[in-house]
């Protein structure tokens, strides 16, 4: 009698690369909502110098809804993914030809440096 079934790989592999993905969407959730913030503070102080008695102007160059999305984006992205290379890498541990691809760390890491450089540049006066 044949055995049909595809090799499984080691458990314990399995459930790292599940931990990774769930480490991947907790990130992703971190990210949207750091956005979300960014963009109702913005409305916030929109609204706050709106209802001021005095002409006040608030310091600022008034990308902070362009920047929140921004990031809300970065996390829909890094979502979507995470569950790419979640299920690419699952494959190849069923098939037991796991092969580490360290691209789409960096390029996400690369992403993350250029928004937090672009956010340092916004949040420091005078730049």
């Amino acid at each position: 009698m044949e055995d049909n079934t595809k090799p499984t790989g080691n458990p314990s592999d399995h459930l790292a690369n599940e931990r990774t993905f769930l480490a991947w969407i907790r990130t992703s959730v971190a990210i949207m909502g750091f956005g979300f913030v960014v963009v109702k503070f913005s409305l916030f102080i929109k609204q706050i110098s709106l209802l001021a008695d005095t002409q006040v102007v608030l310091p600022g160059k008034g990308y902070s809804s362009e920047i929140g999305t921004l990031l809300v984006g970065l996390g829909v992205f890094i979502a979507l993914f995470s569950y790419l290379r979640y299920r690419n890498t699952e494959k190849q541990l069923i098939n037991r030809a796991y092969k580490p691809s360290l691209l789409p760390s960096l390029f996400i890491t690369i992403a993350l440096v250029i928004i937090g450089v672009l956010l340092v540049i916004y949040l420091v006066p005078g730049l």
